[in-house]
């Protein structure tokens, strides 16, 4: 069929031009199928599973529409309900109509459906005649013919003696009533839509002696036609980085350096990394925890931003942090003044704080824990932490002076604090303030301690009453003093009784402390330094509806109180008497009412606020172990200056062998693995000027190796500044040629340029995959002209397509047909195709069937395999649902190691494939390979691919059900 490009321009967004049906591109059926008359009855329907969205453009953009559906086969009226999720339908045929006159038709679907209707039987003079939507969101219920003004037609003229070529398209997601029905009448107002039955509709043709994979048959038009899906992703801008060009991507087009010209610019050297665990004892499945990254400069721009709005662990922020309190802790806010009178005071149950003895304690218990917990029974009953109250504890008098509400903090918009200044909140008892004596007598007053309470409150000046001998509220403090920082452990909220009336209207504020996350919080204060019962206190600057506003922000809106039970209340109407006279001792300050107008709770918004910030590179705050939590980070990062300096020994080198006539143009891609202790692997790939004419590719494994007698020096002696990222030299490193680390050449390690790379691929009725998976094969030998590759297919009894014929059609240099008999079995058929390699000094790369490959795979497989030395292992981004490579929603397969590059005689070396264990099912082979390879001695290159992808599907019908049943899978 057509590929589908240079499509631009011919369609415009939502409708269709008529001048597409002359682009010599589309190539679209003009002239029917012979028809028979036992056609009648039923129409073609053909299914597209695991594909999502609601719109019918969303099935367009389908790799495998319109020609390799999951399904082909029939139906006897165009009303359809599979009940069923995330697919799309083409049903086509012809429509038989039983008078002449005018008809109009109407479609009614959940989602979106569009109903395509030719003025004769040639499927090429199709046009749009009716629809459902085109976002997505629209829908229908069942029989609902006439809800949107586009769901009916203008009238048609029909005759009965004709058939009329007709397309329902139908794209359905997760959600709703699935159908698609069509309805049509004689043009007459008064007349209701009939769905139309198997006595007006016949066959396109018929399909079901045919192969999957023969697909000449289907009909192409404007509503379907093959390269649909790269003209609908056109429509859309896209805003993954990795889309844009990058020299990377075609450099292996650029004419190779002589060999001579690089051989023997370095002196050589021993390369033997301390990091290999050769004959090292691993347990099962531990290998992967024995792998390291690679650093790589430029920016290659494979972190998936655009997927962050959803997943931001690159930030190495706890998901619960980022949502209550978001990235403020890296602002500080500017300072501003503020009305004293529009302050509001933060109450806090002294009894909650540690006492200083249980500092040390409660920090070792896990003030850093990297994960929320969940309190033990005891102290959810009675506290917002983890930690149960320490009973029997006094307060040494004297040390109320260091309590205090918040200390002020230097950096005022920072909420991360050093652990020694950390102390949990409410982990048990603590200190009673001096001033307070109401808060200091308390416990003599009460027979049983209330739950603590957090209240805001609001300054109503020229309101005073006579203060009373009891405390107004069990706890507060009303000559707050600064506190020391906070921890904020746990995510459960404090249930709070209710004491009275009035304390029922009280809002509290559980939530302000209810916030389970691994940040620390912190605000900055301000201390009235004469503190009365008249006089404002220190405030808080607190947003309590969303935690998000810094200091300056006028407390104006509380949280409702948190819900309580009926004993709760029952047990506090016994203390109502007691409170209201409490409440005479804060005469200064009333408390909002539930009855309140929400206009009065409104939020105070300061739009004049402003923050100072530093320059932050968060790649600094990454190491190069195998992060296995993270999958939307991309590559490590490589200084800029690390580069300049080894590529200017390079090059210094390079021209005082040749007579200085290479220039460097262009540093296109640098790869760094790091070794602190016996030095650092560079992949240097340059692009240079020979005598400033002819443009050549430099393509070279350099090795800086550290002096025997310097391994503890800087580096080395600071494990963990560099486990943090740290990829700086010392300013000193390059500067001294004796007894500094020494740019060399590393023996036996050097990749060979046309090296034979055979693709092993295990495959059992996926016709469309495997028509995919070659046609792409295909394309990447006609895009490289790189003849040095072979396709090995082993085919579990496919019955849905002859593979074999498919292999001999296609333009592929060279390929492979294994048959095999009986179940799927992925580690044998694997197996069975590296053994039909014979040479041993080529590559074997173990392969998927649902894989995209950028066009410079073969370079990069062929750069990061060295036999005896190193294997590859490329990153995957795994689609999401919908996505496509033009639309790469989706995530790096981090945890798989199932696309692997290794020489032939290193797999033999290894052992294989353990065909054994892993006999009947798939799933776990792939890291059991992995523990043996790096046992063997061998490294194993991890990076992230650019552009390299692995398509979204279901296993719903795929291999055979024995490994379906698998516990492992």
């Amino acid at each position: 069929q057509n590929d589908g490009q240079d499509l631009d321009g011919w369609f415009s967004r939502g409708q269709w031009s008529d001048r597409a049906t002359t682009h010599p591109k589309l190539n679209l059926t003009k002239q029917a199928l012979p028809w028979n008359e036992q056609y009648k009855g039923k129409a073609n329907l053909h299914v597209f599973e695991d594909w999502c969205g609601g719109a019918v453009r969303h099935l367009r953009k389908n790799l495998h529409f319109p020609l390799f559906p999951h399904t082909r086969t029939t139906v006897k009226k165009l009303a359809v309900s599979p009940k069923w999720k995330n697919y799309g339908l083409r049903i086509f045929g012809y429509i038989h109509p039983f008078k002449d006159g005018d008809f109009q038709f109407s479609v009614a679907s959940d989602d979106n459906s569009e109903f395509w209707l030719s003025s004769d039987e040639s499927p090429s003079n199709s046009r749009l005649a009716a629809f459902v939507g085109k976002l997505g969101t629209e829908w229908t219920a069942p029989g609902e013919f006439t809800k949107f003004s586009s769901q009916v037609s203008k009238p048609v003229r029909l005759m009965s003696s004709r058939r009329y070529y007709f397309e329902l398209l139908h794209k359905q997601d997760d959600r709703g009533s699935d159908h698609v029905e069509v309805g049509w009448r004689v043009f007459l107002p008064s007349l209701k839509f009939e769905v139309i039955d198997s006595s007006y509709i016949s066959l396109y043709t018929d399909e079901s002696s045919l192969k999957m994979n023969h697909v000449e048959h289907i009909p192409q038009t404007l509503a379907s036609h093959s390269g649909s899906y790269l003209w609908e992703a056109q429509q859309d801008e896209h805003g993954a980085d990795m889309l844009k060009s990058d020299p990377r991507d075609t450099f292996f087009l650029t004419p190779a350096i002589e060999a001579s010209r690089v051989e023997n610019v370095l002196v050589p050297c021993a390369y033997s990394p301390t990091y290999v665990v050769k004959d090292f004892p691993i347990a099962r499945y531990q290998g992967l925890q024995f792998v390291y990254l690679s650093f790589v400069y430029p920016n290659d721009f494979t972190r998936l931003t655009h997927m962050e709005t959803e997943n931001k662990c690159f930030y190495r922020e706890s998901p619960l942090y980022l949502e209550k309190f978001g990235f403020y802790k890296y602002m500080k806010m500017d300072e501003e003044e503020e009305d004293p009178r529009q302050r509001a005071f933060l109450f806090l149950n002294p009894d909650n704080f540690l006492e200083e003895e249980e500092e040390e304690e409660e920090e070792d218990e896990g003030v850093d824990s990297p994960e929320p917990t969940d309190p033990p029974p005891e102290a959810k009953e009675k506290s917002f932490g983890p930690v149960p109250r320490a009973k029997g504890k006094e307060t040494p008098p004297g040390e109320e002076d260091e309590l205090g509400l918040l200390a002020p903090s230097k950096h005022a918009g920072a909420l991360s604090l050093q652990p020694h200044l950390s102390v949990p909140i409410f982990g048990g008892k603590a200190k009673t303030p001096g001033p307070s004596k109401a808060a200091a007598t308390r416990e003599d007053k009460k027979p049983r301690k209330a739950q603590e309470k957090v209240y805001v409150t609001r300054l109503q000046p020229g309101k005073r009453k006579a203060l009373a001998q009891e405390p107004a509220f069990p706890g507060i403090f009303l000559y707050p003093k600064p506190l020391k920082k906070v921890h904020l452990r746990s995510r459960t909220p404090q249930k709070h009784p209710i004491a009275s009336s009035k304390l029922h209207a009280r809002r509290a504020l559980p939530s302000l402390l209810a916030l389970g996350t691994e940040g620390l919080f912190s605000r900055e204060m301000h201390e009235d330094t004469t503190p009365a019962p008249g006089r404002t206190a220190a405030t808080t600057d607190y947003n309590s509806s969303e935690a998000t506003h810094s200091e300056g922000t006028r407390v104006t809106s509380f949280l409702k109180m948190s819900e309580t039970t009926a004993s709760q209340q029952e047990e506090g109407k016994g203390q109502e008497e007691e409170e209201e006279e409490e409440e005479e001792e804060v005469s200064d300050y009333s408390y909002e009412t539930g009855e309140l107008q929400h206009s009065w709770l409104e939020d105070s918004i300061n739009w004049q606020r402003t923050f100072s910030v530093s320059s932050v590179d968060f790649e600094l705050l990454r190491s190069d172990w195998n992060d296995l939590r993270c999958n939307v980070s991309g590559n490590l990062q490589l200084s800029e200056s690390e580069v300049v300096d080894v590529v200017a020994q390079y090059m210094e080198k390079l021209n005082e062998k040749n007579g200085g006539i290479y220039t460097l143009l262009r540093i296109v891609n640098v790869e760094k693995r790091r070794d602190t202790a016996r030095g650092n692997r560079y992949l240097l790939e340059l692009e240079l000027a020979e005598r400033g004419q002819q443009t050549v590719r430099l393509s070279e494994y350099v090795y800086v190796l550290l002096h025997q007698g310097k391994q503890d020096d800087s580096a080395e002696a600071n494990p963990e500044g560099l486990a943090l990222g740290a990829t700086e030299p010392q300013p000193s490193t390059w500067s001294m040629l004796y007894g500094k680390p020494v740019l060399c050449q590393p023996l036996r390690l050097s990749w060979k340029q046309d090296v034979m790379v055979h693709f092993v691929v295990p495959v059992k009725n996926q016709a469309r995959w495997v028509q995919q998976f070659i046609s792409d094969m295909a394309r990447l030998y006609g895009a490289t002209k790189d003849a040095n590759f072979n396709v090995i297919l082993v085919d579990f009894d496919s019955d849905d397509m002859d593979v074999e014929k498919a292999l001999r059609d296609a333009r592929l240099p060279r390929y492979q047909y294994l048959r095999r008999t009986g179940n799927f079995e992925r580690s044998a058929g694997l197996q069975a195709g590296v053994d039909t390699v014979e040479d041993g000094h080529s590559i074997v790369f173990l392969c998927d069937l649902h894989i995209h490959f950028p066009p410079n795979i073969l370079d990069s497989i062929r750069k990061h395999c060295v036999e005896g030395k190193l294997a590859y292992a490329p990153i995957v981004m795994r689609l999401s649902c919908g996505s496509s490579p033009r639309e790469p929603n989706g995530y790096w397969e981090v945890n798989g190691f199932g696309l692997f590059g290794i020489y032939k005689s290193d797999f033999d070396r290894v052992g294989g494939m353990n065909t054994e264990e892993f006999r009947d099912r798939w799933g776990g082979e792939d890291w059991e390979l992995l523990d043996r390879v790096l046992q063997s001695g061998l490294e194993v290159e991890r990076l992230r691919l650019r552009n390299f992808y692995h398509y979204y599907h279901s296993k719903r019908g795929m291999w055979n059900a024995r490994s379906k049943k698998s516990p492992k899978d």
